[in-house]
């Protein structure tokens, strides 16, 4: 067989250039042109002048690491955590929190042009939470650091696969302030524990879980130790073996509760809920006040988890269907239904990226269409469905990039953009949750 030479790829020589910084993308980064090209700038605002490090320069476009503010905009202010330089779980701490959902609505208008040829778009009031403590669930990377001799407990640094050893995280909730000196501790300390891959946090209505997984089998002994340790913080511990499962057989089910429709959502801790319960809250309420549903209504629920739109939006309309690709939530959902006594809402489990031709659960009785899908979005099943059948279709977005790409979907198919607005439940990073009302023409 005859070898191709392949030439290696010459490593980028780092260089220092100054850069005006003219807007911000989706992720959170600055905007500016370099060498006739988009150079997008981490660490950087609209409106200032920067010196930054170029670390990557391809054909279309660059990238640079901001060192030095030349000229700051009037929305810097300085970062509360002392973490801020070096772990990758905040992006945005450097900018107001009222001016980063400026800044986000403003990329997403950007991102609606350039995709759905959409411009003069309906925004309304964002749904904002409080800036720190409102994350309920989190996942913590445990590691040894051959460098250190030590096992750290935190996050992943900012482009990287190292972990940042972190002391406190302020957003989230305080049930965790002391998880992460106090496994810092324990876990060093007691070398059995050192199979531990990661933390699982979850906070509950009445328990804050701690679901600790391990590569390796831990005694009964060591695990008391731990235990032990975390009673006087009320931490809830589940071990979880090299095994998905989480048993739940001896645990209190976690649930949540939404006080403005007095519904009751149990979910296992391998389930998907909102992070932040407060923004989760607010977005139920305008999904019903934006749709103003009659009681007549059919709706398919697509993308449905545990029923969090469904149940809600059950005690609403007529009938609802939700759809769910992931078996053990379409369980939960099913469970919620009864717990909550609505006999209305059915629930099946199926891939949404497959064909749908076949599906029982799809009729031409379906007038309302939600979709919550997953950062890829909802472009496998938009394209199946005959999208004319629905008056309306709301769209709850994780992903901006994925929203602006199916709305011309949804556009081209005879519907118009009749609101949108954004929901900040992750304040500090450059995450953008959008929520989107369309109306048939």
């Amino acid at each position: 067989m005859a070898q191709i030479f392949k030439a290696k790829k010459k490593p980028l020589q780092q260089k220092s250039v100054v850069l005006d910084i003219t807007n911000m993308d989706h992720q959170g980064r600055g905007i500016a042109k370099y060498n006739n090209k988009v150079c997008f700038v981490a660490g950087a605002l609209p409106g200032e002048k920067v010196k930054a490090t170029l670390v990557d320069d391809k054909a279309r476009y660059s990238s640079a690491i901001t060192h030095k503010v030349i000229k700051a905009s009037e929305a810097r202010v300085a970062p509360f955590c002392e973490h801020y330089n070096h772990c990758g779980g905040c992006q945005l701490q450097h900018l107001d929190v009222n001016q980063q959902v400026v800044e986000k609505q403003a990329a997403v208008e950007q991102l609606f042009e350039k995709f759905a040829k959409q411009t003069n778009l309906n925004w309304q009031a964002p749904i904002l939470s409080s800036a720190t403590h409102y994350r309920r669930s989190a996942r913590i990377a445990v590691m040894f650091d051959k460098a250190a001799k030590k096992m750290r407990i935190g996050y992943r640094a900012s482009g990287s696969k190292n972990i940042v050893s972190i002391n406190k995280c302020a957003v989230l909730t305080d049930a965790y302030e002391t998880v992460f000196t106090l496994f810092d501790e324990l876990i060093n300390h007691n070398k059995p524990l050192h199979s531990i891959s990661h933390l699982q946090l979850c906070q509950s209505e009445t328990h804050n879980f701690v679901v600790i997984r391990h590569t390796k089998a831990i005694s009964d002994e060591v695990k008391a130790v731990v235990i032990k340790a975390c009673t006087p913080y009320k931490y809830s511990v589940i071990w979880q073996s090299e095994s998905d499962v989480i048993d739940h057989t001896n645990i209190t089910m976690p649930y949540y509760y939404l006080d403005e429709f007095k519904l009751k959502f149990e979910f296992g801790l391998d389930n998907f809920i909102q992070v932040n319960a407060q923004v989760n809250q607010a977005m139920l309420k305008q999904s019903v006040d934006w749709l103003g549903l009659s009681g007549n209504e059919n709706i398919l629920d697509l993308f449905c988890g545990i029923g969090n739109f469904s149940l809600v939006l059950a005690k609403q309309a007529k009938t609802v269907i939700g759809i769910e690709g992931v078996a053990s939530a379409v369980a939960m959902a099913a469970q919620n239904a009864q717990t909550n006594s609505i006999s209305n809402a059915q629930f099946h489990c199926f891939d949404l990226t497959q064909k749908i031709q076949n599906a029982q659960w799809f009729n031409k009785n379906l007038d309302v269409l939600v979709l919550d899908p997953s950062r890829t979005g909802a472009m496998a099943i938009l394209e199946q469905l005959p999208l004319k059948q629905f008056k309306t279709i709301l769209y709850v977005s994780c992903d901006p990039v994925t929203l602006a790409r199916d709305s011309a979907i949804i556009s081209q198919a005879g519907f118009e953009l009749n609101k949108i607005g954004l929901m900040n439940m992750f304040p500090h990073t450059g995450h953008i949750e959008t929520m989107a009302l369309f109306q048939r023409r």
